[in-house]
């Protein structure tokens, strides 16, 4: 069977929007390495110097550049038809959530987009339910669902759970610093599970299920077994590839809800978020039901799932080799660690 009957589907153009965050990134490049035609829209007008260089590094695997806005419906129009765009991909921002009510007007008015992926890529938003101010956002998220539905345009959701790293609760993303070096971060008792899947996973799953017809107007959801993990079994994981016994200190529900509550956005939106998955276990606390819901890991069985081992063994090898990791928020400078004992 070829790819193209497996899926059901030809390949036509696709369109990223939010290409220079860091779902969208990994999306894009895996939209290229599947052959696609790939289209990323960016803003005109300069922009931080980190992401131009993600600009130029997709512009020089193959992608094709559009400046413009995602409101500018004239524009988006336009360069739907003129390009002939058959699948529309969005990565936006959380502020930026309900600007995809314009864009959808654009796709309507062409009429010919296959398939539109909004900005989801975190739980399912219809069956999570986190404190406030983490609802009104998924209130965001929900109103743009109830829109596609009710303009027909095809879609469908993506739902990845929780990025491949340590989760920190202060808005520091996952994939900026390496696993702690000196204390881990637990919320409740740690035994909560989660599903955690890497940036480049995320990116390659999301363009398979993008051109896959057994996807229609479905949500996926991406959980991998190998991946399913609590943060003490983390933590456990991480002390084995360092050679030490870190301390453990606890972030209660109470601790979590207090800074939810201080409503300081974005950084009480995730802890509001942090609360739901390790203490309501928002992830795993409800099943697949196969007719609107469907698991990534069904689909393509025969197809693996970079672990956390894996990733921390990556992390555990720049420790070896004495290397530094920068981020853009942070720099941690490798040394070496006697094992100690709890």
């Amino acid at each position: 069977m070829t790819a193209t009957a497996e899926l059901g589907c030809s390949r036509g153009p696709a369109l990223v929007i939010g290409a220079t965050g860091y779902i969208g990134r990994f999306v894009a490049e895996a939209c290229l390495e599947s052959g696609c035609a790939t289209y990323i829209l960016v803003r005109p007008g300069s922009a931080c110097p980190a992401r131009a260089a993600t600009v130029d590094a997709l512009r020089a695997k193959g992608a094709i550049v559009l400046e413009g806005s995602a409101n500018d419906n004239d524009f988006m129009e336009r360069k739907l038809r003129e390009e002939a765009i058959e699948v529309v991909i969005s990565a936006m921002g959380g502020p930026q959530i309900l600007d995809q009510l314009n864009l959808l007007e654009a796709i309507k008015a062409v009429g010919s987009i296959k398939r539109f992926l909004p900005s989801e890529f975190g739980h399912d938003i219809e069956k999570a339910n986190p404190v406030e101010p983490g609802l009104s956002f998924y209130r965001e998220k929900r109103k743009v669902r109830r829109a596609i539905e009710a303009a027909g345009i095809p879609y469908t959701y993506i739902c990845c759970n929780s990025i491949a790293g340590w989760p920190y609760h202060n808005n520091t993303h996952p994939s900026e610093i390496t696993p702690p070096l000196d204390r881990f971060q637990i919320y409740g008792d740690g035994n909560v599970k989660a599903f955690f899947v890497a940036g480049c996973d995320i990116g390659k799953f999301t363009i398979k299920a993008a051109y896959d017809s057994r996807t229609l107007n479905k949500t996926v959801h991406f959980r991998p077994a190998c991946n399913l993990l609590s943060l003490n079994e983390m933590a456990s994981m991480w002390e084995s590839k360092i050679g030490r016994t870190l301390p453990r200190v606890s972030l209660t529900e109470k601790d979590l809800l207090a800074v939810a509550k201080e409503n300081c956005i974005p950084a009480s939106i995730v802890a509001a978020l942090t609360h739901d998955i390790f203490i309501n276990g928002c992830q795993i606390n409800f099943s697949i039901d196969g007719c609107k819901d469907v698991e990534i890991t069904c689909l393509y069985p025969d197809i693996s799932f970079r672990t956390i081992d894996e990733c921390f063994n990556d992390y555990a090898a720049e420790l070896k080799q004495g290397n530094k990791i920068t981020s853009p928020t942070s720099m941690v400078y490798m040394a070496s660690f006697p094992p100690t004992h709890a």
